[in-house]
């Protein structure tokens, strides 16, 4: 074989770039675990991008960075199915489920209103109204991979994700004290409005941690319980939305060029598909356990490639507006969910 040939089948090799993507996931995981306020989806998108803008990578890492952004994310979104039993969402009664769909319904397309008036660009409000009103980072992860984001964008949508569900789990416990909510209250109004799954574990545990010690575990408990079984509901959510966004895509798509993309991508069916698995209680604990794991490390994954496709001089260029969006868009959900629970109680 020629060395030119040689070298040029090297270079569209993804070896490198899963090998150094496995080392990333590795060391994202470990950050974690030393710091568990920061998830390892956030960890490895950052791990990325300081690889990229501090002059580490090079070409021949391209082709599996590339494959790594999006292979593992799809089949991380079909996992994240397995989370969600039907029977659960079910039995959170008719009014918390309007509520949560009006919240995520509200939150999504206010947040895109809310992006056009500060002058920022569609797929990024369309990726912050994502991660926003469903489930954070896997959301951004999620939309992007129907969508022609550049990937500066799903680094801002993930930092803001990452910021303000941080202070949601400092502010919202304090501010149930002021509002004299019911345990099962502010779990509906945490799990309604708080970005990350973890973070609306954190917030409905600091929510117990927040009373009196003899009732702080009862506290707890009752709130986590109502929250994580509302955020899942907004989980759920997730597959319309995506098919929603791709349906209209199509529509677009049709009047002008290019490939128009499957009404129902493939990754939202398996996605449905492991929830109706895991509806019919045909997964055991322990593989339930174990799907969840594979699900984070591929996410995490998916997340260290998406990173390394960041140039910070670009993020930096919208950091100001972006943040301003954040910040309203969270006072939007958050806003919504308590108008809602307000009615409920």
């Amino acid at each position: 074989m020629p060395p030119s040939l040689t070298r040029t089948t090297a270079a569209r090799s993804p070896l490198p770039g899963l090998l150094v993507t496995t080392a990333g996931v590795a060391l994202a995981t470990a950050v974690n675990a030393l710091v568990p306020a920061v998830s390892p989806l956030m960890a490895a998108l950052v791990l990325g991008a300081v690889m990229t803008n501090v002059g580490v990578s090079s070409p021949a890492l391209r082709p599996g960075l590339e494959f790594a952004a999006r292979g593992p994310l799809r089949l991380g979104i079909v996992l994240l199915g397995a989370q969600l039993a039907l029977p659960d969402v079910l039995a959170l009664g008719l009014p918390v489920l309007l509520l949560v769909v009006v919240t995520v319904t509200v939150t999504f397309f206010g947040t895109q209103w809310l992006g056009r008036r500060l002058g920022l660009g569609r797929e990024l409000s369309l990726l912050v109204a994502t991660g926003f009103s469903i489930c954070g980072a896997a959301a951004v992860a999620a939309m992007d991979g129907v969508t022609d984001s550049d990937e500066e964008d799903v680094m801002t949508a993930v930092a803001l994700v990452t910021l303000y569900g941080s202070l949601a789990i400092a502010v919202l416990p304090q501010a149930r004290g002021l509002l004299h909510l019911s345990p099962e209250a502010f779990g509906v109004w945490a799990g309604a409005s708080v970005h990350e799954v973890a973070q609306v574990v954190a917030t409905a545990q600091a929510a117990g941690g927040a009373q009196a010690v003899g009732g702080a575990q009862a506290v707890g408990g009752a709130a986590l319980t109502t929250a994580v079984v509302v955020k899942l509901t907004r989980v759920v959510l997730l597959a319309p939305l995506i098919a929603g966004v791709t349906l209209w895509r199509r529509r677009t798509a049709a009047a002008g060029e290019g490939r128009r993309p499957p009404v129902v991508p493939l990754f939202v069916a398996g996605f449905l598909a492991m929830a109706a698995l895991r509806s019919l209680g045909v997964l055991p604990p322990a593989a339930l356990a174990a799907l969840k794991t594979a699900e984070t490390l591929l996410f995490t994954a998916a997340l260290f490639g998406m990173g390394a496709a960041v140039r910070l001089r670009a993020l930096l260029r919208t950091g100001r507006r972006a943040v301003a969006l954040g910040a309203l868009s969270t006072a939007l959900v958050t806003l919504v969910a308590l108008a809602g629970v307000t009615v409920l109680a």
